[in-house]
């Protein structure tokens, strides 16, 4: 299981920003949506556009309240409840801003060491202490967004709304 030489803070940088110019472009075609569309059960994993950006939220505060214990709290909900987060559209959207910012400055901060090392943490969804590479976390905690994210593209583009392009060679 060693990522390392494919991890690099390079690498953590870029996915940050792509994450980032991402959730932007997600957030402005939803914002077009009335709250009626993004709050329909639409037969997703988290029922609905606002559900599964509220569930990428939570899984980005929970891996950061590892990745950087001293900056980031858990979030206040368990895995189950994520897709109810936060209620309000606007709240989340700033959320949403606020929690790409501070992804993208941790990011700017990370090192090969810290890349090369281990993370151990309690996961409330396996019930138990877990140890693991940092890179191959990594790796998780991008693929991760990238797959909710596909998922939210998909749900608001049959909502009727373009988001741009979403491959990562044309973004950033």
């Amino acid at each position: 299981m060693q990522h390392a030489s494919l991890i690099t803070p390079d690498f953590v940088r870029t996915m940050a920003k792509y994450n980032g110019v991402m959730n932007r472009r997600l957030y402005d075609a939803a914002f077009r949506l009335s709250d009626e569309e993004r709050r329909k059960d639409r037969g997703a994993f988290w029922s609905s556009i606002h559900g599964t950006f509220n569930h990428l939220l939570w899984g980005d505060t929970m891996w950061m309240s590892r990745f950087e214990p001293a900056k980031w709290q858990k979030p206040a909900v368990t895995q189950k409840e994520s897709a109810t987060l936060i209620a309000d559209f606007a709240e989340l959207t700033k959320a949403r801003e606020d929690a790409d910012r501070k992804i993208e400055a941790w990011a700017a901060g990370v090192t090969e060491n810290w890349v090369a090392g281990d993370l151990t943490w309690f996961s409330g969804s396996a019930g138990r202490e877990m140890r693991m590479p940092a890179s191959f976390l990594l790796v998780h905690f991008f693929n991760h967004q990238t797959h909710h994210r596909g998922q939210a593209h998909a749900l608001i583009t049959a909502a009727g709304e373009a988001t741009g392009d979403t491959d990562l060679f044309l973004v950033l």
